[in-house]
């Protein structure tokens, strides 16, 4: 089954066409980031504008792509084998209806209903948070290296898949999540934030830093750069606080490092370089998460560890899981997803559908900018 996935919750505008919830063959994402840059942060009019000048260029070649990744050959013009194309190899229409910017997910949810109401194909909305846990599933792109002929694309051997039930932790620029799905479809909330997401956390103590927008990305780099360095490698970075860390439950709090790092850089006394700075932060931050995410395993005895969002890309936050993993959990299986996936793209949207195939009527669908993992408010 060929799905194909529409994401437009913040500012990217993403299409993707997935084989079996696990193959990408197609796709396409462009961003507006370097406009937000120029203020600091997201505008969500703008934000918005630009998904309505980017979303049917991007669909075409997100379709473009696939024709040539299938290998199909058409006599048409161009429009026409833009429609040929949905209507001879695409299966259903995924969609992200929320969470995110009301104004961009409108965009991407109009868009995903026009197609489904002139081709007649099946659509099925998709919780944006859920699709970062299906990022775990998806291979690499399917136009190299995997072997295509004209009406199918093989598995790479030795893919392996997370095996449920499973714990998945959500991290990313708007929210920190930890939640027990004991199957495709039953996700059960078990812990999150209690203030600031864990990306809202990196990216407010990289500003304080100075670093340009956007700021957890660079932030990362100068603490990598850092810890490359043999003689820092055993330098405690243990500065910061790691709020709610001998908590019982399993939520986490990051409000409170914006303050400390704030003091620490008003601190006339002060000789860290930038680079130490954004180590002890980064530190903090990722041993929070991985210490409370380890905790749910003695509880939940699940088969497999899941991360997802923006934040599981982060370098350390994976060194450190597989380092806790190997060490203490060893039946349990570590995924993480191909970096790329990790951020706000489609093809996790057309896997997350795969997995939870429930069309609706195109009618009823609608955009929830308040959407939570585990569901409705």
């Amino acid at each position: 089954m060929r799905i194909l996935g529409i994401e437009t919750t913040c500012d990217e505008t993403s299409v993707s066409v997935v084989e079996n919830g696990t193959l990408v063959i197609s796709n396409i994402v462009a961003t507006s980031s370097d406009l937000h840059a120029k203020s600091g942060g997201i505008i969500p009019e703008q934000a918005a504008r630009k998904q309505i000048e980017y979303i049917i260029p991007v669909l075409e070649k997100c379709l473009e792509e696939t024709s040539k990744t299938l290998k199909l050959k058409f006599n048409q013009t161009k429009k026409r084998q833009i429609s040929e194309i949905l209507n001879s190899t695409i299966d259903a229409i995924a969609v992200a209806v929320g969470p995110g910017l009301i104004g961009s997910l409108l965009v991407g949810v109009e868009t995903a209903k026009t197609i489904a109401f002139v081709t007649g194909k099946p659509i099925i909305p998709i919780n944006h948070l859920v699709a970062h846990i299906y990022a775990n599933w998806i291979t690499e792109s399917a136009t190299s290296p995997y072997k295509t002929t004209n009406s199918h694309i093989h598995k790479p051997k030795g893919h392996s898949v997370p095996e449920l039930p499973a714990i998945a932790l959500v991290v990313s620029g708007g929210h920190t999540d930890l939640v027990y799905m004991k199957n495709h479809g039953k996700i059960e909330w078990i812990g999150g934030t209690k203030d600031d997401a864990a990306g809202e956390a990196f990216d407010k103590t990289a500003r304080l830093l100075g670093l340009p927008y956007p700021g957890g990305v660079y932030l990362s780099k100068l603490a990598d750069e850092y810890l490359s360095i043999p003689q820092n490698k055993h330098n405690k970075l243990n500065l910061f606080p790691r709020p709610m860390i001998e908590s019982k439950n399993f939520d986490f709090s990051f409000s409170g490092l914006k303050t400390a790092v704030l003091r620490k850089i008003q601190d006339k006394d002060n000789k860290m370089t930038k680079s130490e700075l954004a180590a002890q932060i980064q530190e903090a931050i990722v041993e929070s998460l991985v210490y409370k995410t380890l905790k749910t395993i003695e509880k939940y005895k699940p088969k497999s560890l899941i991360i997802g969002g923006g934040v599981s890309a982060n370098k350390r936050l994976r060194e450190m899981f597989v380092n806790q993993i190997s060490t203490s959990y060893p039946h349990v299986k570590f995924f993480a997803p191909i970096p790329k996936y990790s951020t706000d793209n489609a093809a996790p949207i057309a896997a997350c559908a795969y997995f939870n195939y429930k069309p609706t009527q195109w009618k009823l669908i609608n955009a929830n900018s308040s959407l939570t993992i585990a569901g409705e408010k």
